[in-house]
């Protein structure tokens, strides 16, 4: 779910600064550990308990001409949430939360990318989390592209989406401070 919030972040800041003349399709640089999902959450209004999914798969297209006909895919392993601590986190993947046993997956599809000023872009899409599928908007911005040593072509984003937990049939009420989660995305892609 983060994953695909991520990736439409990217692809909308992509499309709008990047100089590419045609569509391009890229993959998330999974294996060379470029490409992140992390958020954030409140911890009784006195502090910040911060995580990432270590297993997520993506892919994504733009071109800078015509950005409304980018596409970002994400896929994201529930279980492989990680807040350095182990017993947070098995409660974490618990029903309480993530229900990683009947939902194994979150994912992010992208619907529509609409600029909002150089380098920046609002990427809508829809975020299947914990078996609800609701739409968010997540602020992307383009961090940049190039040749890479290795002879490939990258495009790197960043985004950042807030969602609110009962949104997504998350129950728990850990007090008012721990009500929404910021998502928080960073990636590179490769040219394909």
């Amino acid at each position: 779910m983060l994953k695909k919030t991520l990736a439409a972040l990217a692809i909308g800041t992509a499309l709008l600064g990047a100089g590419q003349a045609m569509a391009a399709d890229y993959a998330l640089d999974i294996k060379g550990q470029h490409a992140f999902v992390n958020f954030k959450v409140g911890h009784l209004g006195y502090s910040y308990i911060y995580g990432s999914f270590k297993e997520f798969d993506g892919s994504f297209s733009y071109d800078s001409k015509n950005p409304e006909a980018s596409k970002i895919n994400v896929t994201l392993k529930t279980e492989s949430v990680d807040t350095n601590n182990a017993e947070r986190d098995k409660h974490i993947r618990s029903g309480d939360f993530l229900n990683v046993s009947k939902n194994p997956t979150a994912t992010f599809e992208s619907t529509s990318v609409k600029s909002t000023g150089e380098g920046m872009a609002d990427v809508t899409g829809n975020l299947t989390l914990n078996g609800v599928t609701k739409p968010v908007v997540v602020a992307a911005k383009f961090v940049g592209e190039g040749d890479d040593p290795w002879g490939g072509y990258r495009a790197g984003f960043e985004g950042t989406t807030t969602i609110k937990m009962k949104d997504f049939n998350i129950e728990k009420d850990l007090g008012p401070a721990s009500q929404e989660v910021e998502l928080i995305i960073s990636f590179e892609g490769v040219r394909k």
